[in-house]
């Protein structure tokens, strides 16, 4: 039996129901348990407390035990640092230099040199800047460690980092050399290190759970590797060979995981858990061309898989055939991820318009908000709340 990790046993681990700790919230693939989110808002309306945000970084809100936390590249991209701030208020409560660079290269339009998401656990916050370096901070802003790990990713990072028992892993796909690390979440010592043959890739590793063994999914340029997490060891592969420069993180559901695999050709993949080895000629269920996203994760709600393609076609598909059940253009370009919560579909537009949708097979456009600025980072939800990062103000809607 394949099955993903129920998110009531995530909550009993230690992780309450409203948090919204790491890329895409509490296991990793976009679902809120709040029951009531905001329906409305705008620049004059049901917005709890816009707060101003220093330098450029894009990386989205992660909240958990009342603070909400992003980072930041300030100083022309020299100083990195890590920003809380109170849930509640908007109130400014930590700024962290975690890392000084003393050259900084020109970043891609669309990325920074604070994109991935903080992972907080605890009174420890986890920040990782690529090849600049990663970091533990404890949440009274003390830094527990620091390592630096070797690669060009030229354009900027975009991977954020996954918790696993007591590592923290994280991809390092760059112009120069492709690998997987796991580090020691309590000393920041590497544990094990898996080389791969590839290119530049910008995805967040996935934890999850076939036949009862735990496995790290990670997407990668032209191809996508499942790992052992106690030793890096390859456990199955499927190859895609035109794709790369990945940024989706995938997820998993119906004993098979959900992959964006290209760029310069878009192609979504959903692949049978359960092989060994290479399984691209066994193990690929269905795949789907037009409408694949090359930026936004996908979202998976019971039967069927929702896809927003980066200039704002959005898909509902079968996720265990690939059958299209409706394919509507919403408008907008898009990077954030779409979110779950309260019973809605929210995507997120980079112009600053949100639109939510009913979950179902057929489309049922339920709202559109607006809000000023431009918006890459993906939405956090948390008690009833939604926390959006603009690229000058992070934003409390709702109560």
């Amino acid at each position: 039996m394949t099955r993903a990790i129920p998110v009531s046993i995530l909550f009993a681990l230690g992780l309450a129901a409203e948090d919204w700790p790491e890329f895409r919230g509490p296991g990793g693939q976009g679902h809120s348990a709040s029951k009531r989110v905001p329906a409305e808002w705008s620049e004059t309306s049901n917005i709890r407390w816009k707060a101003d945000l220093p330098g450029k970084g894009w990386s989205s809100p992660s909240v958990r035990d009342g603070k909400v936390w992003v980072t930041s590249a300030t100083d022309g991209g020299k100083s990195l640092r890590l920003l809380a701030f109170d849930a509640g208020s908007g109130k400014p409560l930590r700024d962290i230099e975690v890392f000084r660079l003393d050259d900084p290269k020109k970043m891609h339009a669309k990325n920074s040199h604070a994109s991935p998401t903080p992972l907080v656990d605890g009174n420890r916050v986890y920040v990782h800047f690529g090849a600049h370096g990663t970091a533990c901070v404890r949440t009274d802003g003390k830094i527990l460690w620091k390592t630096k790990l070797e690669y060009d990713h030229r354009h900027g990072t975009g991977g954020s980092p996954a918790l696993v028992g007591n590592l923290l892993v994280f991809n390092c796909d760059g112009y120069d050399s492709q690998y997987v690390v796991a580090l020691d979440r309590r000393t920041g010592e590497v544990r094990w290190k898996s080389p791969r043959k590839g290119y530049q890739a910008y995805t967040t590793p996935l934890l999850i759970r076939v036949d009862g063994q735990d496995q790290i999914m990670s997407v990668g340029a032209h191809r996508a590797v499942a790992y052992d997490p106690e030793t890096g060891a390859e456990i199955w592969s499927v190859r895609y060979a035109k794709g790369y420069s990945n940024v989706p993180r995938p997820v998993f559901g119906h004993g098979m995981v959900f992959i964006s695999a290209g760029f310069d050709e878009p192609l979504f993949l959903a692949v049978r858990t359960g092989g060994k080895g290479d399984v691209t000629d066994t193990h690929i269920a269905w795949s789907l061309k037009k409408g694949a996203p090359l930026t936004p994760s996908p979202l998976l709600i019971g039967d069927e898989i929702y896809l927003i393609s980066d200039n704002g076609i959005a898909s509902c598909l079968d996720a265990r055939t690939g059958t299209r059940h409706w394919q509507e253009r919403i408008g907008g370009n898009h990077s954030a991820s779409p979110i779950f919560a309260g019973g809605r579909i929210y995507f997120l537009s980079e112009e600053g318009e949100s639109v939510a949708v009913q979950p179902g097979k057929e489309f049922k456009k339920l709202g559109a908000n607006q809000l000023d600025g431009r918006f890459l980072a993906s939405m956090a939800v948390t008690d009833g709340a939604l926390f959006l990062r603009a690229e000058k103000h992070l934003y409390r809607i709702g109560k």
